[in-house]
């Protein structure tokens, strides 16, 4: 039988710490995701979903707010009146 010196109970306790930690790691909730396909791609296809829509809705605005700042410059003739139509065009296309 082997003793247990002080090296072994420290390399025992050590295991035990590991164990601990891998059961805490594998209980997370990433892992657990990524351990089931159809979840995986449950949540890779709302996160796409969610992405695209973000991306739609802030070009939107970006693009609004360059074409309305754009209809605002009056000095520059051609681009202050093509400005002015794009924004013409979207009033009417609201209403």
């Amino acid at each position: 039988m082997a003793e247990n010196t002080p090296q072994t109970e420290v390399l025992t306790e050590e295991i035990r710490a590991l164990r601990t930690e891998l059961a805490r790691l594998n209980s997370h909730r990433f892992v657990r995701i990524h351990n089931n396909m159809a979840r995986l791609l449950a949540f890779n296809f709302a996160r796409g979903l969610a992405m695209g829509l973000g991306t739609v809705l802030g070009a939107t605005v970006f693009l609004s707010v360059i074409v309305w700042s754009l209809s605002q410059i009056e000095f520059l003739p051609i681009i202050g009146d093509w400005a002015a139509q794009i924004a013409a065009e979207m009033r009417t296309n609201q209403e």
